[in-house]
């Protein structure tokens, strides 16, 4: 299937590593010009040379942290002055640590609020424009099945992945008359450094080993599997083509059927 992604511009954030890398990378396969940011410069740097190296098409890496405003439209700037323009935007960050509620103060809330739900606004804030005057874009957020099923030892990427949905639902209904669409991905349990700390926070609260853990979750999954980065990064290349113009304001789990829900 050719998914008209030849020459787009896909600004994809907190991509160095796991879910971001991959859809870095499954863009760049479908032709798409790849910009995509990182805190770290080294994992951003590896990143960028992994990517080469399978695509034959290097992107442009800018190391920012996109909690931060300020990095954010420096990323942002950066990738208008490299490309002209912005037709995919991929946000994603980092989730917040893993504990009960007890374990949290009042500044991983912030931090959890910025690193989450701000650094999506934002991001959206800076591409939007454009979008809207060529009238055509894809934006999709990488959230989680916790703003469907909350996963336990989530409580702030539970509580701030929801916020996302609502603001990215309300968005998609704003901008669809300038044929932009806002869809989420809804990564399940996959293999990514995020679920070995999942595990190890189900290690401390539990008494139980991270290999007991792992094999809980499997049991869970009908799948009988966890999953794998490419995975969450096929559906979100499908949502940023043009073959999916009529899908947008949906939130799409890959989790192998491991929520329970209807809808």
């Amino acid at each position: 299937m050719n998914l008209g992604l030849e020459g787009k511009v896909a600004l994809v954030a907190a991509a160095s590593r796991g879910l971001g890398r991959a859809i870095a990378t499954e863009l760049a396969l479908e032709g798409a010009l790849v910009s995509m940011c990182a805190r770290d410069a080294a994992s951003l740097e590896r990143a960028q040379r992994d990517i080469e190296a399978r695509t034959g098409r290097q992107p442009l890496a800018i190391t920012a942290d996109v909690s931060r405003a300020e990095d954010v439209a420096r990323f942002v700037d950066a990738t208008l002055a490299q490309f002209g323009r912005v037709d995919v935007l991929v946000t994603n960050a980092g989730g917040p640590p893993a504990g009960v509620f007890e374990s949290h103060g009042a500044d991983a809330w912030e931090s959890a609020f910025r690193l989450t739900l701000a650094s999506a606004v934002e991001l959206v804030r800076r591409v939007l424009p454009g979008m809207k005057e060529r009238k055509w874009g894809r934006i999709v957020n990488v959230t989680s099945i916790a703003v469907k099923q909350p996963v336990d030892y989530l409580i702030l990427s539970n509580s701030l992945r929801a916020a996302v949905t609502g603001f990215a639902r309300t968005l998609a209904t704003e901008v669809a008359p300038f044929g932009i669409t806002v869809n989420n991905v809804l990564p399940g349990y996959t293999r990514t450094e995020r679920i070995d700390a999942l595990a190890m926070a189900r290690s401390s609260g539990e008494g139980i080993t991270k290999q007991a853990a792992f094999a809980d979750w499997e049991r869970q999954i009908p799948a009988g599997r966890l999953g794998e980065p490419d995975e969450l990064a096929a559906l979100t290349a499908f949502l940023a083509s043009e073959r999916a113009a009529y899908i947008t304001a949906q939130s799409i789990a890959v989790d192998g059927g491991w929520i329970r829900s209807l809808y």
